[in-house]
């Protein structure tokens, strides 16, 4: 079992910046790849960004790439999502997630896969005011 706790979530303004933060607990963090994912009202839930459990690889979507940041802390059990220039249009629930068995796969893999991960956290709301 993995428990995953986001946080940082809040009413922001548009252009303005933001940083989530996912503590992990309940097994070996480093050993598994991370994502952060997000879901707006009524629509599905869509990939944001993923890391390697090493923290060397990362991944983004075309439309966050160059804004956002993923980056993760093993020692910390945590990791991080860096939101600069935000939009009305990315008011959502954000989650992070774990994909436990991404242990055995290289180094540099995490995936885009909604559906690869194995634990979510709760959720944190973003709000992006126009």
């Amino acid at each position: 079992q993995v428990q995953l706790v986001e946080s940082g979530g809040g009413l922001v303004q548009a252009g303005d910046s933001l940083r989530l933060s996912c503590s992990a607990s309940g097994r070996t963090f480093s050993r598994f790849a991370m994502g952060w994912f997000r879901q707006a009202p009524g629509k599905e839930r869509q990939f944001v960004a993923a890391i390697s459990r090493s923290g060397a690889s990362t991944y983004y979507a075309d439309s966050v790439k160059g804004r956002f940041t993923i980056s993760r802390d093993n020692a910390k059990n945590t990791v991080y999502l860096q939101m600069n220039s935000m939009n009305p249009e990315e008011t959502a629930v954000y989650y992070c997630a774990a994909d436990v068995h991404s242990y055995s796969l290289p180094t540099t893999y995490a995936s885009r896969l909604r559906d690869d991960y194995d634990y979510w956290g709760k959720g944190t709301k973003v709000t992006v005011s126009s």
